[in-house]
C-alpha cells in the first residue's frame, strides 16, 4: 500500500505547492483569468455530472468517466494553444513532467485495454454456453460445463498489467507536487490547469484499476485546496466513490464490475441445475436462466465496446498531444542545442 494512501492525508510531503503558483511579477490579466476560470469551472461541470450517472462499477458509468477525462485532456491542449506559449519558453521541468505523465498514461491504456480484451474472450466463452443451452443438445453437456467453468476461473484471475498500474498510480500521484513557475503568468495558468487534469486523471485511473482487480489498495485521498474552482465537487465526488469502492472491496473478491456480477448470478444458478445432469429448455427454471443468461451477456458486450471505443480514444488524445510537444522540441532543438534534442529524444524512449 503507498505511503500516500497509508496516512489518509493531505497530498502533498513537500509543503502546499500552491504556494509555488504565485510568484511575484506574475500577477494573472483579465484574459488570462479568463481562460484558467472557464478551464476549471468547465471542469467542476464535468465532475458533478460523474455524481449523477448511477452505479460507478457499471460499464456506464466506467465509460462516461474515460469520456470525460477525454474531454478534459482536450481542452489542456487547446489551453495550450490559446496561451500561445512557445515551446522555448517552457521550463525544462514542465516539459519533462508532461512526457513522463503521457508515458504512464499510455501504460495505463494499454493495461486497461489488455483487461477489456480479457474479459471480452470471457464473452465468448458465454456466449458459446448459451448456444449449447438453447440447442439442448446431450452431447454439448462438456463443452457447456467447460465454458461456464473457464468463464469462472477468469473472472477470478488477474491481469499482470494491471498489476503493474499500481507503480504507474504512484508515478502519477507523485507528479501532483508542481515544479516552481518562475515569473510566467502564462506558464502559472498551464501548470494550474494541468494540476486539475493530473487529479482527475489520477483519480478516475485509480477507480478503474479498483473495479478491474477488486483491490482499493491503490485509492488516494487527495486533498484539493478551496482556491479551485472544482474543489469543492472533487472532494464530494471522491469521498463519495471511495467509500463505496472500499464498502465493496471488503464485501467482495475479484471484479467488481456490474455486468460480470449480473452474468456469474446466473452461471452460478445454471450450475446448480447442472448438477443433476443436463437441464432441458422444456422446465421453466432452465429457460428463465438461459434466457437471463443471454440477457445479462448481451449488456456485458454493449458496455464493452463502448468502453474500449472510449479508452482507444483517450489513448491517442495523450499519444498526439505528446507526438506534437516532441515535434515542436525537435524543431526549436535544431541547430540551436543537440544536447537538448538529445535529452527529448532519451525522454521519450
Amino acid at each position: 500500500m503507498s505511503r500516500l494512501q497509508e496516512a489518509h492525508r493531505s497530498f502533498f510531503p513537500f509543503g502546499n505547492p500552491f504556494r509555488m503558483l504565485s510568484p511575484k511579477g506574475s500577477q494573472l490579466s483579465p484574459a488570462l483569468l479568463a481562460l484558467l476560470n472557464c478551464f476549471e469551472e468547465t471542469l467542476a461541470v464535468r465532475l458533478r455530472k460523474l455524481e449523477t450517472l448511477g452505479d460507478i462499477f457499471s460499464l456506464t458509468w466506467m465509460k462516461s468517466a474515460i469520456e470525460s477525462l477525454c474531454e478534459t485532456h482536450k481542452e489542456i491542449q487547446n489551453l495550450i494553444s490559446a496561451l500561445d506559449l512557445p515551446v522555448e519558453d517552457w521550463d525544462e521541468k514542465w516539459i519533462d513532467i508532461y512526457l513522463d505523465i503521457s508515458i504512464k498514461l499510455l501504460d495505463i491504456s494499454n493495461a486497461f485495454s489488455s483487461e477489456l480484451s480479457r474479459i471480452n474472450h470471457g464473452h465468448l466463452l458465454i456466449q458459446c454456453a448459451v448456444h449449447n443451452l438453447e440447442s439442448n443438445s446431450l452431447q454439448q453437456v462438456a463443452c457447456t460445463n467447460s465454458y461456464l467453468d473457464s468463464w469462472r476461473q477468469q473472472t477470478r484471475s488477474k491481469n499482470p498489467l494491471l498489476e503493474k498500474c499500481f507503480c504507474f498510480l504512484d508515478g502519477l500521484g507523485e507528479s501532483l507536487n508542481l515544479p516552481k513557475v518562475k515569473n510566467s503568468a502564462k506558464g502559472k495558468v498551464l501548470m494550474r490547469a494541468m494540476y486539475g487534469a493530473k487529479v482527475q486523471t489520477l483519480f478516475i485511473c485509480s477507480v478503474f484499476v479498483a473495479a478491474f482487480s477488486g483491490s482499493s489498495q491503490k485509492l488516494f485521498d487527495l486533498d484539493v485546496s478551496n482556491t479551485h474552482l472544482w474543489a469543492q465537487g472533487f472532494n464530494r465526488l471522491q469521498g463519495n466513490v471511495n467509500g463505496i469502492v472500499r464498502s465493496r472491496v471488503s464485501s467482495n473478491s475479484g471484479n467488481l464490475l456490474k455486468e460480470i456480477q449480473g452474468v456469474n448470478a446466473v452461471v452460478n444458478k445454471l450450475h446448480l441445475l447442472m448438477q443433476d445432469g443436463p437441464v432441458s429448455t422444456d422446465e421453466d427454471s432452465a429457460l428463465v436462466s438461459i434466457r437471463q443468461l443471454r440477457t445479462e451477456a448481451e449488456k456485458l458486450s454493449g458496455g464493452l465496446n463502448l468502453l474500449s471505443k472510449e479508452v482507444d480514444t483517450f489513448f491517442q488524445i495523450v499519444l498526439t498531444g505528446r507526438d506534437a510537444l516532441l515535434s515542436s522540441l525537435r524543431a526549436t532543438c535544431t541547430g540551436t542545442d543537440p544536447t537538448a534534442g538529445k535529452r527529448v529524444g532519451l525522454q521519450a524512449m
